[in-house]
C-alpha cells in the first residue's frame, strides 16, 4: 500500500510541474512581447493616461533576471521566425 501511494504521489508532483512549466513558456511569452513592445515604443506619440502604465511595465522588465528576459526574448524570437 506505501508503494502504491508513492507511485500516485509521484505521478501528481509530475502533472504538478507539467502544469507549472507550461504556464512558465506562457509567462516568458508574455514577458518577451511586452518587452518588444516596451522597446519600439515612441514614447512621444504615447498618450498622457499611458506613461504610468509604460513606465510601471518597463521597471518590472528591467527587474527581471537577465537570464529570464534573455529566455522571454528567446521564446517570443523563436515564434516570430516561426522555429518554435
Amino acid at each position: 500500500m506505501p508503494h502504491l501511494l508513492q507511485e500516485q504521489e509521484v505521478s501528481m508532483l509530475r502533472a504538478e510541474i507539467e502544469i507549472l512549466m507550461k504556464e512558465r513558456q506562457s509567462l516568458l511569452k508574455a514577458t518577451g512581447a511586452a518587452a518588444v513592445f516596451i522597446a519600439n515604443l515612441d514614447s512621444g506619440t504615447l498618450p498622457e493616461d499611458a506613461y504610468e502604465a509604460a513606465e510601471m511595465l518597463s521597471n518590472c522588465l528591467n527587474d527581471l533576471p537577465e537570464d529570464t528576459l534573455r529566455d522571454a526574448l528567446d521564446k517570443v524570437r523563436a515564434e516570430l521566425t516561426g522555429s518554435e
